[in-house]
């Protein structure tokens, strides 16, 4: 139990201000972010398996944002708007983020002065570790790095995330 109220203050902390709405369900910020478990995820017209399957996502650890919540629904979209309705044993409260920037340069420490350490091309997804003062810090495959947070869709810009 304290665990999971550590995990939802986070995740109240993490959300941006102007998130002012919690989920009837969780109690959770709307909206938020969360990932994808599978490589191919369903997202209906409606909150229910009787509703048609309007999109699948074929990408494991996508981000998607959750922007309501029904029952054991949530309604989700990506980083282009697509989505849809998505069971929530689908989806993981690891935060991923996606790379919108045509390259994002992964660096040492939170600024742009410090050592290099890996460039990513967009489309590549990377594990999300820590955010603050506009810098996150992801793992991508064996590389760890910080990079602006303009470049990530996934994390708000101003979004403060712990680390763990």
């Amino acid at each position: 139990m304290k665990r999971f109220l550590i995990l939802a203050l986070a995740l109240a902390l993490a959300a941006p201000v102007w998130a002012q709405e919690l989920g009837k369900v969780t109690g959770l910020p709307i909206p938020r972010f969360v990932s994808l478990k599978s490589n191919s995820t369903n997202a209906r017209r409606g909150p229910s398996l009787s509703h048609r399957v309007d999109w699948e996502f074929l990408r494991k650890g996508l981000p998607v944002r959750v922007t309501a919540e029904y029952e054991n629904w949530r309604r989700v979209e990506d980083n282009e708007g697509a989505g849809g309705w998505v069971h929530y044993t689908l989806l993981s409260g690891s935060r991923t983020v996606l790379i919108t920037a045509e390259t994002a340069t992964l660096y040492q420490s939170p600024e742009s002065t410090s050592t290099k350490v890996a460039v990513a091309k967009e489309g590549v997804i990377g594990s999300l570790d820590q955010c603050q003062s506009g810098w996150c810090e992801i793992e991508i495959d064996s590389y760890s790095g910080w990079t602006e947070a303009v470049n990530l869709w996934g994390v708000y810009s101003t979004e403060l995330v712990p680390q763990d």
